[in-house]
């Protein structure tokens, strides 16, 4: 039995992928070039998109794929690997190519995420370790962009980590939560290992230890009278709480000439209490005093209290988003899409189903999202074969994929290919950016989009749209295979 500190990623692998590179070793296509693409087929919470991450992890586990000698010997022991394929497996290593959607992109169903060109064997063993990576950050940065977006300005804090689905999920749901927004976080080893600032004040525990709510809120601000935030709600939040709070801020703080501080709220009616706090603050002279809110909020929730009127400054959003609870499941699949025969060839490969929405779009592509010039703002996202290009310079007319009578002409536009190289014959060529560059750019690029996108109910139909020769290829495809 391997203990957990010494685990080896390269085994987080659906078993398949194995008994497949053993079938693939045995007839002589290890060595075949294969495209995978990895995308999903529908945002969450039926929202209009969704938010790329995960990348970074993917990359530090492409850059340390190997088998150890006890990986080897578990797999001998199951008694159906034959030792010429466990001889490869010993000296495995990536030696494919890899482009992706930088994170932070907003990206949409049925377009290609990330896309891996690689020898047969390669390409299936990664394929559980770059969805796990991408299904659960994309779906974290998506479901916090949502709240972001919810709170208007207003900082948003991630505090889910105790409510994850374990370690893993709170230290990267942190880092996926800052990408799509979140201004910081609960959860200390994020701060550590990401740079996710991290802060935090006080539970209930901590009221309830003294024996009296004053004598807790005066030996807080003793201690940290540099912007304390007190926990209002343990007894009773308008009669005592609040009252409580301005008599230690008037005794601690405003003797040292400090302003900065907060209260707050984690149970109750949030609109109500928050009115009326703010109205029993400004009264006391502290107008600066901020209110924060927390308790199984979610971007509905967020909105309708912000709608109701209000008056807070800082939502903590806990189970909600770290386990994106409303749709807990990205649904990020990956799928052949194109192989290479002799001369380098590239052969479309298409998945076709009863179920309309599982036909894959075949072959080796190139993905764009075209800008209006007049606007700044996304149009469309076109896919068209590796081997084209667009010239952003004409007007263009693009196929809906979804109806085939369907076309739209775009024009005044700047074409800008997302998908950039991130590997190349096994080595790194992408410089990893910094997360704080990260959350900047998906900001900026969420941004992009026409707020009719961003609706959280009923969005504009955003289409992802493909070029005449991948549109007749895929046709083609389809008509050959249904006979």
């Amino acid at each position: 039995m391997v203990s957990q500190d010494k685990l080896n990623l390269t085994m987080l692998c659906d078993f398949y992928e194995l008994t497949m590179s053993n079938g693939y070793f045995k007839n002589g296509y290890k060595d075949r070039i294969c495209y995978f693409d990895v995308f999903y087929r529908q945002c969450p919470d039926g929202g209009g998109f969704a938010i790329a991450a995960g990348l970074e992890q993917i990359v530090h586990y492409v850059q340390d794929l190997h088998f150890s000698s006890e990986d080897i010997e578990y797999l001998r022991g199951r008694g159906i690997f034959g030792e010429d394929f466990l001889s490869y497996l010993a000296e495995f290593k990536f030696t494919g190519d890899i482009w992706a959607v930088p994170e932070g992109t907003p990206i949409f169903p049925k377009e290609p995420i990330i896309t891996v060109r690689a020898p047969a064997i390669q390409a299936q063993l990664i394929e559980t370790y770059i969805l796990l990576c991408i299904n659960h950050q994309s779906l974290i940065a998506t479901k916090a962009n949502r709240v972001v977006r919810a709170a208007q300005g207003r900082t948003v804090l991630e505090f889910g980590s105790r409510r994850a689905q374990g370690a893993d999920a709170a230290i990267l749901g942190a880092r996926a939560a800052y990408i799509g927004g979140c201004h910081g976080t609960a959860c200390t080893i994020s701060d550590q290992l990401f740079g996710v600032k991290a802060g935090g004040t006080m539970a209930h525990a901590w009221v309830q230890m003294f024996d009296t709510e004053y004598e807790a809120f005066k030996t807080y601000c003793e201690i940290y009278p540099e912007n304390p935030t007190l926990l209002v709600d343990t007894y009773n939040t308008l009669k005592s709480g609040i009252p409580n709070a301005i008599r230690v801020f008037n005794e601690v703080l405003k003797p040292k000439g400090l302003t900065k501080c907060g209260i707050r709220l984690d149970s109750g009616d949030m609109t109500y209490l928050s009115k009326k706090a703010r109205q029993m603050l400004d009264e006391a002279g502290w107008t600066e005093c901020k209110i924060s809110v927390s308790n199984s909020l979610d971007e509905h929730i967020i909105q309708d209290i912000l709608r109701q009127g209000a008056q807070i400054d800082v939502f903590g959003v806990g189970e909600r988003l770290i386990t994106a609870k409303s749709e807990p499941v990205f649904g990020g699949v990956y799928k052949l899409v194109a192989v290479e025969k002799e001369g380098g060839v590239v052969e479309p490969k298409i998945k076709i189903s009863e179920n309309v929405g599982k036909i894959t779009n075949p072959h080796y592509k190139k993905l764009y999202r075209f800008f209006g010039n007049d606007t700044g703002k996304a149009i469309a996202d076109y896919l068209c074969v590796y081997d084209e290009t667009v010239d952003d310079s004409k007007d263009l007319e693009i196929f809906d994929p979804e109806a085939t009578w369907k076309t739209k002409t775009v024009y005044n536009f700047t074409a800008k290919e997302l998908q950039v190289p991130i590997f190349k014959n096994g080595e790194l060529v992408y410089e990893l950016p910094k997360l704080e560059q990260i959350r900047t750019y998906c900001l900026q690029q969420v941004d992009s989009l026409w707020d009719e996108v961003k609706r959280f109910d009923n969005p504009h139909n955003y289409y992802v749209d493909l070029s005449q020769k991948l549109w007749d290829i895929k046709y083609g495809l389809l008509k050959r295979n249904s006979k």
